[in-house]
């Protein structure tokens, strides 16, 4: 094993907690009488796996669960490991188990590994030969097989709240001997929790860089200091991640919900994070659709015109169109009488016979068809009056079914009273 001084090796690493009681945050799951230290303390460990945002603790706490049995401790991580890897570390479990030794394998970002590199550790953690703790920032429920999932439990961890950084930043500075010879003076803590996104790493690791860069007796921590090493607020967003579906949920759910302040707030996150803002089009042109519909014909027209527009001239000029459709989607009347018809009428369609067209309502474009009498009764409304005649335009044998229900918003109403004007006996 090579050797790296402590000079080389990140703060974040240099001050990473030993035991249980250093480790900062997660009391639901290490304070006393919670589960992960009643199965320490008690010796019985179980296959589990970390499921949280980034820097909140993941490895760490495998690696003090290590610490602390009497197990071999290996580490993977999926991004740069294979199936071949993971045979490897079996195969020592193996010998393991003749000498009663258990075998912990860590693998980080498990999310990462495919199908078949999680059926590969199916055997050995049903048979006890390795006990499995896997690390993930995307939803298990997602990213992880059912069949591996059934076989080890899913603990959560929780986002470091701002009490929990300023810990972690205290014993860090108080605890590594690099840092702890400068004279540190906090002029905006807040903006350094900030930036970090919850991620203790993140923040350590821009303490580090602010303090190495100062040529001066006194590092000042300020907001100008922060900003000189990050650029920008860490965000946490994975465009493939359950993040990813929760801000376009909170997102749409805005619009629908006709709150245009929302939506755009959802939108700017999704922007920061670096959504495609394409995706973000695509979704406003099925929402004109099925929120708001003929209430405001226009919103289809809009929608479409802003994709078109966000594709032809991109970011950063497409967050102004995407905005100015967003405003008017939200604002403007809902409903989704057209999206129900459709799917009420397939579901018909899915359980009802197929029923034959009528023989009036058949196009007779060649001599045979008319002498079969294709399209004969056929009623041309344009001859009568208001260009309507009361026509049966369902199949004989089907019951006449009413579909579209219109509402009472925007320019949907008048089409309501346009329906129930000559449809007497439908329930408009």
């Amino acid at each position: 094993m090579s050797y790296q001084s402590s000079e080389s090796r990140p703060l974040a690493d240099r001050v990473r907690p030993t035991s249980l009681d250093e480790i900062v945050g997660q009391d639901h799951l290490l304070g006393k009488g919670k589960p992960i230290r009643l199965m320490i303390e008690g010796g019985a460990l179980n296959s589990f796996i970390l499921w949280g945002p980034p820097g909140t603790g993941k490895t760490t706490l495998a690696k003090v669960i290590a610490n602390n049995t009497d197990a071999e401790y290996f580490q993977l991580n999926a991004v740069s490991s294979g199936v071949k890897d993971v045979r490897g570390v079996i195969q020592t479990a193996k010998t393991n188990l003749d000498y009663h030794r258990r075998t912990i394998l860590f693998i980080d970002e498990i999310h990462r590994f495919n199908k078949n590199q999680q059926d590969a550790l199916l055997a050995s953690v049903e048979a006890g030969e390795i006990i499995l703790i896997g690390a993930t920032t995307e939803n298990p429920s997602f990213e992880v097989i059912p069949a591996l999932r059934s076989r080890a439990r899913v603990y959560v961890l929780n986002e470091l709240t701002k009490n929990d950084l300023k810990k972690i930043l205290t014993h860090a500075i108080e605890k590594d001997e690099l840092i702890n010879k400068r004279k540190i003076n906090f002029v905006d803590e807040n903006y350094l929790f900030l930036i970090s996104g919850g991620d203790a790493r993140i923040m350590l690791s821009i303490i580090e860089a602010i303090v190495s860069y100062s040529k001066d007796e006194e590092v000042i921590v300020d907001k100008e200091s922060v900003q000189n090493i990050v650029q920008r607020k860490n965000v946490i967003y994975d465009k493939s991640g359950e993040e990813h579906y929760n801000l376009i949920s909170a997102f749409i759910k805005s619009v629908r919900g006709s709150d245009p302040d929302a939506a755009i707030y959802w939108m700017a996150r999704m922007l920061e994070g670096g959504e495609d803002p394409i995706f973000i089009a695509r979704r406003l042109i099925i929402l004109a659709s099925e929120d708001i519909g003929n209430a405001s014909p226009n919103a289809l027209l809009l929608a479409n015109a802003a994709f078109s527009a966000v594709e032809k001239i991109g970011m950063p000029e497409a967050r102004i169109i995407l905005a100015q459709c967003v405003t008017y989607l939200a604002s403007s009347p809902k409903s989704n009488a057209s999206y129900k018809a459709i799917d009420a009428a397939l579901g018909d369609a899915r359980d009802l016979p197929d029923y034959k067209v009528p023989l009036h309502l058949r196009n007779a474009p060649t001599k045979l068809m008319k002498e079969l009498g294709y399209g004969k009764e056929y009623v041309y409304p344009h001859n009568h009056k208001n260009n309507f005649f009361e026509e049966n335009y369902f199949p004989d044998d089907m019951e006449r079914k009413q579909y579209y229900f219109p509402s009472e918003n925007g320019s949907e109403k008048k089409l309501k009273e346009f329906l129930k004007f000559f449809w007497k006996n439908k329930k408009y």
